[in-house]
């Protein structure tokens, strides 16, 4: 933890990366912020007592840059960051669909790179950070990606080829389940609940399923069938999800999400 590390874009993700850092005993004096607004970047000073600077300044001094900007503002963003980055230092992409050859191309040639696609509950400690090497990225080099991201959830390394597949099932996953809670909420009112005991209902289940699937160690299949007796409730519930195809219905929309991230690493954004 004696490198410097530089968070360039500090939004919502950037901002959770930068608090679980310091959290895992970063110190704050090997930290370095950019932001577009300067009441932004006073917000982050006062908050977690982190220098910030501009995107050029952070390119000079720090030994890991993490780009966290959106996917349509990489581009630009490298453009600023080449005159300065050099081959001794580590490029860390968290930006959807944008691919390591992309910032190769457009940096000094050697220089290595990683990118990582994060969900959004690295907010609250809960994500899952898929990781991948580029053309000139080290086994240190992942090792030291993952020392930052594991302190807000969990990782995974794949090839980069797995990684558009990756962003639609994980990185755009939570949305999914929202969306599950937003149908399930409004058929609890339907059949008679008020909105916030559904509301509880449909969360404490979600998570205690989630707690199960992660430590029982058991198929979702086996899970389901423990829950779905002969002739009673579930199977009844079943039977109408797979009437109505929502089976084939995720199975589109993960397609369909894995191939907006290949469009937006070809920059049709």
């Amino acid at each position: 933890m004696t490198q410097t590390v530089a968070v360039l874009g500090t939004g919502k993700i950037g901002e959770a990366l930068l608090s679980g850092m310091i959290r895992a005993g970063w110190p704050t004096a090997h930290l370095l912020v950019t932001t577009r607004r300067a009441d932004r970047a006073e917000e982050l000073h006062t908050r977690y007592g982190v220098e910030t600077v501009g995107n050029a300044e952070a390119a000079k001094r720090a030994d890991t840059l993490i780009l966290a900007v959106k996917p349509q503002d990489m581009g630009r963003l490298l453009d600023e960051l080449a005159p300065h980055v050099t081959t001794d230092r580590l490029v860390v992409s968290a930006a959807a669909g944008i691919t390591t050859a992309f910032i190769e191309e457009r940096l000094a040639a050697g220089t290595p790179v990683v990118r990582v696609m994060p969900n959004t509950p690295v907010l609250v400690d809960e994500g899952m950070s898929v990781i991948s090497a580029g053309s000139h990225a080290t086994g240190d080099h992942l090792a030291h990606t993952e020392e930052i991201f594991g302190g807000v959830g969990k990782t995974l390394r794949v090839p980069e080829s797995q990684q558009d597949a990756a962003t639609a099932l994980s990185g755009s996953g939570p949305a999914y389940f929202y969306f599950l809670v937003e149908a399930m909420t409004d058929a609890g009112i339907l059949l008679g609940l008020p909105r916030a005991q559904a509301h509880d209902l449909i969360v404490q289940a979600a998570i205690g399923a989630a707690v199960m699937l992660r430590d029982s160690g058991e198929h979702p299949v086996k899970l389901r069938e423990a829950v779905t007796s002969p002739a009673g409730t579930t199977i009844s519930a079943i039977r109408e999800l797979e009437n109505h195809g929502v089976r084939a219905a995720l199975i589109a929309a993960l397609e369909a999400a894995r191939d907006r991230s290949r469009e937006l690493a070809t920059g049709n954004g």
